[in-house]
């Protein structure tokens, strides 16, 4: 067996990776079928199944490609793909990789423009509690579109028409091409670093979706969102709907209309502040005619007429007030004083000098009846002490014995009550009054009735 005409693994991968490789009709195939099993990686490659009902080949987009889709590929959407086929040498599969991706049936940027949407909307970004009220005369308004554009001319034209009070800060930004959307980013948050405008109008003229597209990114979104100054979108002519129109605080249908939401007509205003001169006169006519009315009528009353008999009343009351007065503090100095007396004649029962003397009292009373009580009760117990010695004696064995009796022992102490406790040849002890003998049992008598 020639084992060198063997191939490894390896070596039979590499070689059929290279024919897919040198095959023209494996590069830029164009493929349509249905996404499953979509994954996006942290490093930004997007690993994906393109299937049909019949077959089905794993597939790979790298960030690079990746970052240019218009919209986001999720599982189920049909699309149209363009990859080259080639082998993956480490698990030994071919599949594609794919250079640009499109929605099957419907165009990606409207897709993209749907998806974020939807996104947008989910996170509440479009919320009309969030809408922020215009000023009613701003002073100043600041403009952020291309200032070469028609837009522009169209703002500045139709404030300076309508409200030319009002101060126009132009900030300039791209608003096509793929800078535009930082661009506009970028002029929002100078115009709010700036903090010098009241309101801000963010918007361009008309033209196709890839031209308003910057207006459907969602950094622009977010920060019109993030804006603390009021925004209007203008972007477009009347029927186009941008992403920024609906997180915007208002949308006017043109560049034109934003100007006149942004700032009032000054005939209007006028008008509007000649009218209220005209109502704040008369109003102020009736009411002096009403206070000139109450005016004379005081004069009339019978106090304006007579303003003694107000004083005169108050200077009787006075006196009358006065005597109370007088009479109450009598009365209440003459219980204070009652009040004071019984508390010093507490104060003198209460006193300690008194205290003690009562106290040493209640202890000679205490000490005389105890020293009493001590000696009765000590008579008591001698009493009873002498009647219980006579007793003992009385009963004591001593006492028994100076009347001729003795006790007798046996040799370890102990005391004889019979004389079957003892036999003959035991020693024994006859304790006596005034001393002891010792002796040996010769002979053993028995009273006859103890046999």
């Amino acid at each position: 067996m020639d084992i060198e005409r063997y191939l490894t693994v390896k070596a039979l991968t590499k070689y059929i990776k290279r024919k897919f490789d040198a095959d023209p009709h494996l590069t830029n195939v164009l493929v349509k079928g249905e996404l499953s099993n979509v994954k996006r990686h942290s490093s930004g490659h997007m690993y994906f199944t393109l299937k049909d009902q019949h077959a089905r080949i794993l597939g790979v987009m790298f960030a690079s490609a990746n970052r240019s889709l218009k919209f986001q590929p999720e599982n189920g959407m049909e699309v149209l793909a363009k990859a080259d086929v080639t082998v993956y040498e480490a698990g030994g599969q071919y599949q594609l990789y794919v250079h640009d991706m499109q929605p099957d049936g419907v165009g990606a940027l409207y897709l993209a423009y749907e998806q974020l949407k939807q996104k947008l909307e989910k996170e509440g970004l479009f919320a009309e509690q969030l809408k922020r009220p215009l000023p009613r005369y701003p002073k100043a308004v600041a403009v952020i579109t291309s200032p070469t554009g028609a837009a522009v001319k169209d703002v500045i034209t139709t404030i300076k028409r309508r409200y030319p009070l009002a101060k126009l800060l132009i900030y300039p930004a791209l608003v096509q091409g793929d800078q535009a959307a930082p661009s506009v980013v970028s002029a929002i948050q100078k115009a709010n670093a700036d903090n010098q405008a009241d309101v801000l109008i963010v918007g361009r003229g008309g033209g196709s979706i890839e031209e308003l597209w910057a207006f459907n990114e969602e950094q622009v979104a977010r920060a019109i969102r993030a804006s603390h100054l009021p925004v209007i979108s203008a972007v477009g002519h009347e029927t186009d709907f941008t992403i920024a129109d609906f997180v915007a605080d208002r949308r006017a249908p043109t560049p034109t209309g934003a100007a006149e939401i942004a700032v009032p007509h000054l005939e209007e205003v006028l008008e509007r502040v000649g009218t209220r001169k005209m109502r704040t006169i008369r109003a102020m006519s009736e009411k002096l005619q009403r206070e000139r009315k109450r005016l004379d009528h005081a004069k009339n009353t019978y106090i304006m007429r007579n303003p003694q008999s107000l004083y005169r009343q108050q200077a009787e009351k006075l006196d009358r007030m006065t005597d109370q007065l007088t009479r109450e503090q009598l009365i209440y100095m003459k219980q204070t004083k009652s009040s004071l007396d019984q508390i010093t004649a507490r104060l003198h029962r209460n006193h300690p000098g008194q205290q003690l003397n009562l106290a040493k009292e209640r202890l000679n009373r205490t000490a005389q009846l105890l020293t009493k009580e001590m000696k009765v009760r000590i008579k008591y117990k001698e009493d009873a002490f002498r009647q219980k010695m006579s007793v003992l004696h009385a009963l004591s064995p001593l006492t028994i014995m100076e009347r001729g009796y003795s006790l007798v022992y046996q040799d370890s102490h102990k005391l004889l009550k019979s004389a079957k406790q003892v036999k003959t040849g035991d020693s024994i002890t006859v304790q006596m009054t005034d001393g002891s003998m010792n002796c040996q049992v010769q002979t053993i008598e028995v009273n006859k009735d103890e046999k």
